[in-house]
C-alpha cells in the first residue's frame, strides 16, 4: 500500500509559478512510476506528467517547456514545478503512483489561475 498527500496548490496570476508536492509513504520501494493528473470542471482527467523510477519523464503537449516533474530520493516525494501558468491550467491536480499490481491516488489539490 502507498499513501499519497499533495500540497502546494493555490491561486496564482497568469504567467506566475507554483510548485506542487506529493509526499508518498508506505511501500514506496515498490513504486514503478509516479505521475500528476489534472481535471478541470466539465472535462476528463488528463495526464500532465509522468516520471519513472529510472528517471524517464513524459509530459502532456500542453505543458511541455513550462512544467517540470521530479522526485526526491527513493520516490518518497514528487514535485511539479509549474511556470508560465495559463488560465487553462486551472484544475484539481492529483498525484498518482503505480506499483506492479495497484494504482494509488492522492486527494487532489486545487490550482486556480486567475487575474
Amino acid at each position: 500500500q502507498v499513501q499519497l498527500v499533495e500540497s502546494g496548490g493555490g491561486l496564482v496570476q497568469p504567467g506566475g509559478s507554483l510548485r506542487l508536492s506529493c509526499a508518498a509513504s508506505g511501500s514506496i520501494l515498490s513504486i514503478r512510476h509516479m505521475a500528476w493528473y489534472r481535471q478541470a470542471p466539465g472535462k476528463q482527467r488528463e495526464l500532465v506528467a509522468l516520471i519513472t523510477r529510472s528517471g524517464f519523464t513524459n509530459y502532456a503537449e500542453s505543458v511541455k517547456g513550462r512544467f517540470t516533474i521530479s522526485t526526491g530520493n527513493a520516490m518518497n516525494t514528487m514535485y511539479l514545478q509549474m511556470n508560465s501558468l495559463k488560465y487553462e491550467d486551472t484544475a484539481v491536480y492529483s498525484c498518482n503512483a503505480a506499483d506492479e499490481g495497484s494504482v494509488y491516488w492522492g486527494q487532489g489539490t486545487q490550482v486556480t489561475v486567475s487575474s
